[in-house]
């Protein structure tokens, strides 16, 4: 009932609740008529309100702030007791009643007392009463149904309500959330622009302080610029630069303030970027490039840097005259080298400066040494040229456990050293001969012995000694050699006219697999005092022989019959060309020749033999040859063998033939071409002149013979 009201009048149910709860009594629920609250409903019916309740005298029609009831014992409009068109609940009356004197249609309208409602219930109280009790049961059941609807919309109520606040809830929070993401946004902006005008600024004063800084250390002169990297084959660290720096530099007055000096980095933005320094070799490189020398090259980019477009900032400064370095070795055998000061010398004649952590390479024959720049004075990068240098070399500080490592050990007389090589492999010894040796060597009073004793499990090793220059005997390059199986001995007599004082190196070579070997050296004297290589006279020198017909040795005449008997029966001679020794029967099955050169030979020689005196060898300046030729070729022609220089002293590479005419007639190799072209102020006049004519220059105008 309460849903149909609520749908007729448009009344919320809360509204229907609080009249349910005062006193309801129901009348002749016969006619429900539709109204609105809005409209005035013309028709019978009369309602009244006292003491806080209402009683209803007929059918409810519906439930508004107004309460609208009808009767149907009255006439509409008849002109006899009114009927209510419109009821206020709060005013406890009604208004715009028809009432006995005419109904409001007709225009009259008057409000109507409250009493007047009260003797009217008087009149109709038994016509009132006929309808109270057959409503009641049916109210009741009405009254649950009412119940259970208003507990259903009480709680779509309370769960709408809820929603809302939910609703609202997620809202304020949405509305916060974006609220502080608006507020970071607005600060990260913030803080965004305020980092780019603080870089701005920083790179501005940066900027700034590299120009100040570019003008003192160029001495006034600003050249920055940024290359590409090209790689070129040259000695020293003098770069190739294209000609518009020529002219950059030259309007800027730099040639005037004497040699030119660049520093040079990794164009990158690293705080750790390599820098070295350099001077110029010539303007012929081309535009946008500049050719670095391998020096250069390897200070700034490492071996492991995969570079695909090598950029290099370029920037003219001053450095002052150097006056110390400090270097170190990679390893040890740098100090065995022969006035390695002189060589370092030599080396840095090619350099126009020195940085600090800068590695300088020292080729010595075909030995690489890497030597790091450790200290500089007066600055940490100086230049070298036309200056005095105090040089130390100190020793490295982790030494290399290598087997090939180029090491000279110290082997001294009549001691052995223990070691063990590999196949292929070298290992150095030196030791050294005084004058007072030599001299007794030559007389033929003593020798020098260098024995090789080996354990025979299959592998052997081969035997090389040489003189100094000569650091490292090799197959390719040496002075005496042993080739035999198993232990080996080589005698430096009188014979060997190439016997002097100094340094000797020993090389002990890994021919056939892993050898422990025994290496000593020797000094032994002469039997009887007879001189090596001389015979001693024989006793019997003046009694009658005769030469047997087999061996050819010399027979006394009264026993030569019996002697020939003997030796044609356990005596054989070789028949080869050229060798005609006298061997047991036993030992001539193993007595061969080799068919290329013919030497005598033991069966399980030959194929050493065959691998070592005549396999081609390829030398270092691309020539092939045997191992006999090989050693006269690298002794003798070999660009690459090592000359003492007529003009700086220095133990250098010989180079090929000399370009001048003049040169080559006088006997001058490329270097000494090269080297004898610097001048030196004559000792007499002071003129400037050429080191291989000053002789010339001597003669000619001084008078003077050399």
């Amino acid at each position: 009932m309460f849903e149909l009201i609520s749908q007729l009048v448009d009344v919320p149910t809360t509204r229907i609740r609080e009249i349910r709860e005062e006193k309801l009594i129901l009348a002749k629920p016969k006619l429900v008529v539709g109204i609105r609250r809005d409209i005035p409903f013309c028709g019978n019916g009369l309602c009244w309100r006292y003491d806080g309740a209402v009683e209803i005298t007929s059918k409810v029609v519906a439930f508004t702030q107004s309460i609208h009831l009808t009767f149907p014992d009255q006439e509409v409009c008849g002109g006899e007791l009114g009927h209510v068109r419109h009821i206020d609940v709060e005013k406890r009356g009604c208004i715009s009643v028809c009432n006995d004197l005419g109904c409001g249609r007709h225009g009259r309208k008057e409000e109507t007392p409250y009493l007047r409602l009260r003797e009217w219930k008087e009149r109709n109280k038994r016509e009132i009463r006929k309808f109270i009790f057959p409503c009641t049961f049916r109210f009741r059941i009405l009254r649950k149904k009412m119940d259970f609807e208003l507990r259903s919309a009480k709680e779509k109520l309370e769960r709408e309500q809820r929603e809302r606040k939910q609703r609202a809830k997620l809202k304020l929070d949405r509305e916060k959330k974006a609220k502080e993401a608006a507020i970071r946004q607005r600060e990260a902006i913030e803080a965004s622009q305020r980092a780019r005008r603080l870089d701005a600024i920083e790179a501005q004063i940066k900027a700034d302080q590299h120009m100040q800084e570019s003008l003192i250390s160029g001495d006034g002169i600003v050249f920055e610029r940024v290359f590409q990297a090209v790689p070129f084959q040259g000695n020293g660290d003098k770069i190739k630069l294209p000609p518009s720096c020529f002219t950059e530099l030259s309007d800027q007055g730099a040639f005037d303030k004497g040699p030119l000096y660049f520093e040079l980095s990794v164009a990158d933005h690293s705080d750790n970027k390599k820098t070295t320094h350099s001077g110029v070799l010539e303007f012929t490189a081309e535009d946008g490039t500049v050719g670095l020398p391998p020096h250069v090259w390897s200070n700034l980019f490492s071996s492991h840097d995969a570079v695909d477009v090598p950029l290099v900032e370029i920037r003219y400064i001053r450095l002052p005259k150097g006056s110390y370095a400090k270097l170190q070795p990679d390893n040890l055998g740098f100090s065995d080298l022969p006035n390695h000061k002189a060589i370092l010398e030599t080396i840095l004649r090619q350099h126009a400066t020195l940085s600090l952590d800068d590695v300088l390479s020292v080729n010595y024959g075909q030995v690489s040494y890497k030597l790091q720049v450790l200290e500089l004075k007066p600055a940490s990068s100086i230049s070298v040229l036309e200056t005095d240098i105090e040089v130390d070399i100190v020793s490295p500080d982790i030494v290399s456990d290598k087997p090939n490592q180029h090491v000279l050990r110290l082997l001294q007389f009549g001691k052995s050293e223990s070691g063990t090589v590999e196949e292929g492999q070298y290992d150095y010894y030196k030791f050294s001969i005084d004058e007072a040796t030599v001299e007794k060597i030559l007389a033929g009073n003593i020798k020098v012995i260098v024995k090789l004793d080996v354990e025979k499990d299959g592998a052997d090793t081969d035997l090389y000694v040489s003189k100094h220059p000569v650091l490292f005997p090799s197959l390719h390059q040496h002075e005496w050699s042993s080739h035999d199986v198993g232990s080996k001995t080589l005698i430096l007599g009188s014979k060997e006219r190439a016997l002097s004082s100094g340094t000797y190196s020993i090389g002990v070579y890994g021919f056939k697999g892993t050898v422990k070997y025994q290496v000593s050296v020797l000094i032994q004297e002469s039997i009887d005092g007879a001189k090596v290589g001389e015979r001693a006279l024989s006793s019997s020198s003046d009694v009658d022989t005769v030469e047997c017909r087999n061996c050819k040795h010399s027979i006394p005449s009264r026993s030569i019959a019996l002697h020939e008997v003997y030796c044609s029966r356990h005596n054989v001679v070789c028949n080869h060309h050229g060798c005609g020794i006298v061997l047991r029967v036993e030992e001539a099955k193993n007595h061969l020749h080799c068919e290329k050169c013919g030497q005598a030979l033991q069966p399980a020689e030959m194929e050493k033999h065959l691998k070592v005196f005549h396999e081609p060898l390829t030398c270092g300046c691309g020539i092939m040859l045997e191992k006999e030729q090989m050693v006269q070729h690298q002794a003798r022609d070999c660009p690459l063998r090592l000359i003492a220089c007529r003009f700086c002293g220095d133990m250098v590479e010989a180079g090929s033939s000399a370009t001048d005419t003049r040169d080559r007639m006088r006997g001058m190799s490329e270097h000494e071409s090269t080297c004898g072209s610097r001048t030196a102020p004559c000792d007499s006049c002071g003129r400037s002149v050429m080191l291989k004519d000053m002789d010339i220059h001597q003669i000619a105008v001084h008078g003077k013979s050399s």
